[in-house]
């Protein structure tokens, strides 16, 4: 009977757009107070916590390294299941927002290129636009209250979702200076080992997580960062798939992500926040520099460009369906807050000058002066828009399906 009760909890979809949410907003308040800290007395002392050794690694390692594998972990796990059992299921599903990740993506990479690639020292930061953070974005969403409409919600939930899988590729690939062989091999063991388990049946939790920290050792020991572990570990963790009904208790993959969803919402996100948001704003910082200029062009212009273009393109041939119950100036409002790229854009600016941190400060101004205008652009058009003249009909026909089934056909219909 506790199988059969656990398997009736609320969809991992709402528990998921509830948790980002409120999140989202703590993960605000973290970032606020980290740059309120570095701009006060206790700045030296802000500083000399990040920085304190623990073992082999200093506080802001630990978390950067350490706990962000799980933050990567529980993305992976998202991507994994809305693949295989969500809203990205079929080509169909995939078309409208896959294509407005990768505008979403491209855009911004051009626009900060077009602005700081005339010197070669700055042109490892053309990622650091491209990445749009789903906790913050939907925490503003949520000071929208009914005022947004859920397709929008659902949208960029899957516009980010995929998004983060470019950024992970984009880590792997684009920010990896020298490999060890021979920890890359014991990697790979490890992750075949892990698959094994899948394939035996094996459900418990406890064989997956040993593993994935033995292959988070292994990747952090390779060269390739060890965040990527996480992803790795997710795809290996097996899914019992629940097409039309709530999450099954007897899949490891959901148990697993309404598991972390609320330690990495409420507790690695908002301490990665504080941990990077932290710059000195003493003048020594000038927003019109070609560097943080870049990734602010990139965030605020470059997003809203390349999604809002790729949406209406998608939809004006015919590839896809306007979003149900929006109007097309609320789909620019999102687009606009998909410029809010604060977590993976700072993690991103931290790998691109690794051994220049005057560089990395210069990158968090631009993200955090992107970020803030995407979010106050993104919030204000939302909340002026006029709605959808069948805005509320809408808004009731998704809240009784959500409420039913969670990741149903009928949610899906919504987003296509």
């Amino acid at each position: 009977m506790a199988g059969r009760s656990n398997s009736r909890k609320r969809s991992a979809l709402r528990a998921f757009l509830t948790s980002e949410a409120s999140g989202g907003l703590l993960l605000m308040a973290a970032a606020a107070l980290a740059l309120v800290l570095a701009n006060s007395p206790f700045a030296s002392a802000y500083q000399h916590l990040l920085h304190f050794q623990l073992g082999p690694l200093s506080v802001q390692h630990w978390i950067n390294d350490g706990l962000m594998a799980l933050f990567f972990l529980l993305v992976g796990l998202e991507i994994k299941r809305e693949f295989l059992d969500g809203r990205l299921a079929s080509w169909e599903r995939r078309r409208l927002p896959v294509a407005a990740a990768a505008a979403g993506m491209a855009v911004p990479a051009i626009v900060y290129l077009m602005v700081a690639g005339g010197n070669p020292q700055l042109r490892a930061g053309w990622a650091i636009p491209a990445a749009t953070d789903i906790a913050f974005a939907i925490g503003v969403m949520a000071l929208l209250g009914r005022r947004a409409p859920t397709s929008l919600k659902l949208f960029l939930t899957t516009v980010a979702i995929a998004d983060d899988l470019g950024a992970v590729v984009i880590i792997a690939l684009a920010y990896t200076a020298s490999l060890d062989w021979r920890a890359l091999g014991a990697a790979a063991l490890i992750l075949l080992i892990l698959y094994g388990l899948g394939k035996s049946g094996v459900r418990s939790l406890f064989p997956y997580l040993i593993g994935g920290l033995c292959l988070w050792f292994a990747i952090l020991s390779s060269g390739i960062h060890a965040t990527v572990a996480g992803v790795l570990t997710a795809t290996a963790v097996p899914l019992v798939g629940t097409p039309g009904a709530p999450d099954s208790a007897e899949s490891p993959l959901h148990r697993l992500e309404h598991g972390l969803a609320p330690w990495v919402a409420f507790l690695i996100l908002p301490l990665f926040g504080f941990a990077n948001a932290g710059i000195a704003l003493d003048g020594s910082l000038g927003l019109l520099s070609p560097l943080p200029l870049a990734v602010a062009l990139g965030l605020f212009f470059g997003k809203q460009i390349g999604i809002f273009a790729s949406v209406r393109a998608m939809v004006g041939l015919g590839f896809a369906s306007q979003l149900r119950g929006a109007t097309w100036l609320q789909v620019w409002g999102v687009a606009l807050l998909c410029g809010i790229g604060f977590t993976m854009s700072l993690f991103i600016g931290a790998l691109a000058f690794p051994d220049d941190p005057a560089l990395v400060e210069e990158a968090k101004l631009g993200i955090l002066a992107g970020s803030f205008l995407s979010a106050i652009c993104g919030y204000a058009l939302l909340r002026l828009a006029p709605p959808h003249p069948h805005h509320q009909e809408e808004e009731a026909r998704l809240d009784r399906e959500i409420a039913a089934d969670g990741d149903a056909d009928g949610v899906e219909e919504g987003i296509r």
